[in-house]
C-alpha cells in the first residue's frame, strides 16, 4: 500500500519496521505492527530470540557487525528498540540510513542515572535526593549527606534489582562499593514509599502526547511481579503522575512510548524514580484493558501513524510469569477473564520473564 513520506507516514501498511532486540517486548512490536499490516525485520544477536518466530525475517548478528547493520537498514523503512543499551556506533551507523525512533539522544539522557536525575530536577520534577559516586571518599561524602538507608547503583545498565545495593546502618562502604565492579555510582536516598507507580506515555510526531492510566506495581526480588490498575489513588494523584510522565516525554522531544517510573510516598507526593525509554513491562495490561495497546501506540508513532485511544475499557491485574510459574499455563488459560501471554522462550530459568497473565474486571472508576 502506497502512502509513506506523502503525509508524514515513515512506514505504511505492506512496509517494513526494523526492530532492534529479539526479546519478548520485540515480540510484542512485532506482532502489534503485525495488526497493522507492517512487516517486522528483527536484529539481534541471540539465535534464541523469541521475536525471531514473530518477525518477518530476522538478522542474527552483532550489534557491531557493520556490514550485517547496513544490510538490515537497507531492508526496512525506520528502526525502533526495545532494549535502551543500543551500542553507539549501531545507533549512528543505522541513523545514517534510515530514521531511528526514538531518537539516540533520548537514550543518551536516561542511559546515566545522573545525567537522567539531573534532567528530571531541569523540569521542577522531584526526584529522591543523589550523589555521584567514583571514589569510596565520594561515597563516604555521600552516605554522611543522605543518611542510611541509601541506594547505591551504578549509573549505566542495570535493571530489575541488578547493579544496585542497599547500604543500611553498619553496613560496609568498601563492600558496597566494590559490588559496583569499578564502575561509575550514584547514591540515591531512600524514599519511604507509599507504593511504586508507572505511567505509560506516547507521544507522535506532531508533539501529540497520550498518557495510559496510572499503574500500581508491586515487585518481587526486584523484579515486576504485578500492576494493578486503576491504583488506589486519588485523581489528585494520577492527574499529577500523569502531568509528570507528559512533561518528560515532551521535554525529550520523544516520539515513541515512554515509561515513568514513580514513588508516591506516605504524603502523597510524587517523585520520579526512573525513565524507561521504550515499550515496558508495567504497561502490559494495556494489550487486554485499553482501545490500543503501548504496543501498537509505539508502532503508529515511530511509524508516523496517529496515534490511538489510550483509553481503559477494564480494570486489570497483570502478573508476570517468572521462570516454573509458566508451567501452571494450562490452569491459566482454562481462567475465565484471564489473557495468557507466553513468550516462545525454550527454557525457564529463576528470575527469567516467560510470560504473564492479565485478569480483567468490570471498570470499577
Amino acid at each position: 500500500m502506497s502512502g509513506a513520506g506523502k503525509t508524514g507516514v515513515r512506514v505504511a501498511p505492506g512496509g517494513v519496521l526494523g526492530i532492534l532486540g529479539g526479546g519478548q517486548l520485540g515480540r510484542m512490536l512485532a506482532l502489534a505492527a503485525a495488526e497493522l499490516g507492517i512487516e517486522s525485520h528483527v536484529y539481534c544477536p541471540d539465535p534464541a530470540s523469541p521475536a525471531f518466530g514473530i518477525a518477518a525475517r530476522h538478522t542474527c548478528a552483532p550489534y557491531e557487525d557493520e556490514a550485517r547493520l547496513a544490510a538490515f537498514a537497507a531492508d526496512v523503512d525506520a528502526v525502533t528498540y526495545e532494549f535502551e543499551n543500543i551500542p553507539a556506533r549501531t545507533a549512528a551507523i543505522l541513523s545514517a540510513a534510515r530514521p531511528v525512533l526514538p531518537a539516540v539522544g533520548a537514550l543518551e539522557t536516561t542511559a546515566d542515572r545522573l545525567t537522567e536525575k539531573t534532567f528530571i530536577r531541569s523540569l521542577g520534577i522531584g526526584t529522591a535526593e543523589f550523589r555521584a559516586v567514583d571514589s569510596h571518599a565520594d561515597l563516604a561524602s555521600a552516605v554522611g549527606a543522605l543518611g542510611r538507608p541509601a541506594v547505591l547503583k551504578t549509573r549505566r545498565f542495570g535493571y530489575d534489582g541488578k547493579g544496585q545495593t542497599l547500604i543500611r546502618p553498619g553496613h560496609d562502604l568498601s563492600e558496597a562499593l566494590a559490588r559496583m565492579g569499578g564502575q561509575p555510582a550514584i547514591l540515591e536516598a531512600f524514599v519511604p514509599f507509599a507504593a511504586e507507580v508507572s505511567v505509560i506515555a506516547v507521544r507522535s510526531d506532531n508533539g501529540s502526547v497520550r498518557t495510559y492510566d496510572l499503574v500500581e506495581n508491586e515487585h518481587h526480588e526486584h523484579i515486576l511481579d504485578r500492576s494493578v490498575v486503576p491504583s488506589r489513588f486519588a485523581a489528585l494523584v494520577e492527574e499529577r503522575a500523569r502531568s509528570i510522565a507528559a512533561a518528560i516525554i515532551a521535554a525529550l522531544d520523544y516520539v515513541g512510548v515512554l515509561a515513568v517510573e514513580m514513588f508516591v510516598t506516605e504524603s502523597h507526593d510524587v517523585l520520579v524514580n526512573e525513565i524507561a525509554p521504550r515499550v515496558h513491562n508495567s504497561g502490559h495490561w494495556t494489550q487486554d484493558a485499553c482501545v490500543v495497546s503501548q504496543f501498537e501506540n509505539h508502532v503508529r508513532a515511530v511509524c508516523g501513524w496517529p496515534l490511538g485511544s489510550t483509553e481503559r475499557h477494564s480494570d486489570a491485574v497483570m502478573t508476570n510469569l517468572i521462570g516454573d510459574d509458566v508451567n501452571a499455563w494450562l490452569a491459566l488459560a482454562s481462567e475465565p477473564r484471564a489473557a495468557l501471554h507466553l513468550y516462545g522462550k525454550n527454557e525457564a530459568r529463576a528470575g527469567r520473564k516467560m510470560g504473564h497473565v492479565t485478569r480483567l474486571s468490570p471498570r470499577s472508576r
